[in-house]
C-alpha cells in the first residue's frame, strides 16, 4: 500500500494536464455540472436558467415577421395579424395605377411650370407682371369693385346684374374654401399662404379659387354685356392667363387650375338658374342699406 501510493505521487507530479494551465480542461464544463446536480437532486444554479431564457430571446426574434405579433398565451396559433396598411399591396388595380400615374405626372408638371417660384428662378424676371396678373383674379378686387359699381348705380337694370354678380362671388368664395378645407391638398412647392390669401380663405391648392372665379366672372360678363370680338377674345385670355399665372408661383397644380374652371362654370349656371329679378334685388338693397330707398 505505501508503495503504491508512493507510484500514484509520482504519476500525479509527472502528469502534465495537473499543472496550474492546464487544470481548467480537467474540470467538467458548467452546463454538465449543472445537469450533474440536477439529476443527483442537489439545487439548480442559476446559469441555466439564464442560458434558457437567452435562447427563448433567440427563438423570439428569429420567428417569422409575417407572422405577427405573439398572443397573450403564447400559442403562435392564435397571434394576431399585422395591420392591414402595414402589408405591401402586391396585386393593384389598374384603377389605382391609372390615378397613381396621373397624379404623379401632375406633379412632375406643375413642378416643372413653376418657373416664378423663386427670386432666382428661370421666370424671375416675369414674376411680378404674374403676381399682378394672379392679383387679378383674387376675391378682394372684384367684391370691392362691384360693391362700389353698385354704390354708383342708378339703374335698375345695372343694380339687377350687379347685385346677382355679388352674389355669385360670395358663392365661389364659400364653395371653394369648403372644398379646400375638405380636400386639403398642398400645392406642388407647399409654400405658405399670403396675408390675401389668408383673408380670401385661400390656404390650400385644390381647387384653384382664381381659375373658378375668372372662369365664373368671364362667363358672366360675356352673357350680360354687350363686347366686341376683340373684347370678348381678350376676355377668354384674361381667364386662362388668371389659372395659369397660379400654377407658375407655384400655387396650384394644373388638375387645381382645370378643376376650378370646371368649378366655374358650375358656378355660373347655377346664378342663372336661380337669377334673381329687380324687385328682390332691390329688396335686398334696401336690407343691406337700411336706409335705401327703392327705385320705382
Amino acid at each position: 500500500m505505501p508503495g503504491s501510493q508512493t507510484r500514484s505521487r509520482t504519476r500525479d507530479r509527472t502528469n502534465v494536464l495537473n499543472r496550474p494551465e492546464f487544470m481548467s480542461l480537467n474540470q467538467p464544463s458548467r452546463r454538465e455540472h449543472s445537469a450533474g446536480e440536477g439529476r443527483a437532486g442537489g439545487p439548480r444554479r442559476p446559469v441555466l436558467r439564464q442560458q434558457s431564457q437567452q435562447d427563448d430571446t433567440g427563438a423570439r426574434g428569429s420567428r417569422d415577421p409575417s407572422e405577427g405579433p405573439p398572443a397573450a398565451d403564447g400559442n403562435p396559433k392564435e397571434a394576431t395579424r399585422w395591420p392591414e396598411q402595414d402589408c405591401m399591396q402586391l396585386n393593384p388595380t389598374f384603377r389605382g395605377i391609372a390615378i397613381n400615374s396621373l397624379l404623379a405626372i401632375d406633379i412632375s408638371l406643375s413642378k416643372r411650370l413653376g418657373m416664378c417660384v423663386g427670386a432666382h428662378g428661370p421666370g424671375a424676371p416675369l414674376r411680378s407682371m404674374v403676381t399682378l396678373l394672379a392679383l387679378t383674379g383674387h376675391a378682394l378686387p372684384w367684391i370691392f369693385g362691384t360693391l362700389i359699381c353698385l354704390w354708383r348705380s342708378n339703374t335698375l337694370a345695372g343694380q339687377e346684374v350687379l347685385v346677382n354678380l355679388l352674389l355669385a362671388l360670395i358663392l365661389d368664395l364659400m364653395t371653394v374654401a369648403g372644398m379646400q378645407k375638405l380636400v386639403k391638398r398642398r400645392g406642388p412647392w407647399d409654400l405658405p399662404p399670403g396675408f390675401l390669401d389668408c383673408i380670401a380663405m385661400d390656404m390650400y391648392s385644390f381647387p384653384a379659387a382664381h381659375a373658378s372665379r375668372a372662369a365664373m366672372v368671364s362667363k358672366f360678363l360675356l352673357n350680360h354685356l354687350v363686347l366686341a370680338v376683340p373684347l370678348r377674345i381678350l376676355l377668354y385670355l384674361w381667364a386662362f392667363l388668371a389659372g395659369v399665372s397660379r400654377v407658375l408661383l407655384g400655387k396650384h397644380h394644373i388638375s387645381d387650375v382645370g378643376c376650378g374652371f370646371a368649378l366655374g362654370f358650375l358656378h355660373f349656371s347655377l346664378v342663372e338658374s336661380v337669377w334673381l329679378d329687380s324687385t328682390m334685388c332691390q329688396t335686398l338693397l334696401s336690407i343691406g342699406s337700411l336706409q335705401w330707398t327703392p327705385l320705382v
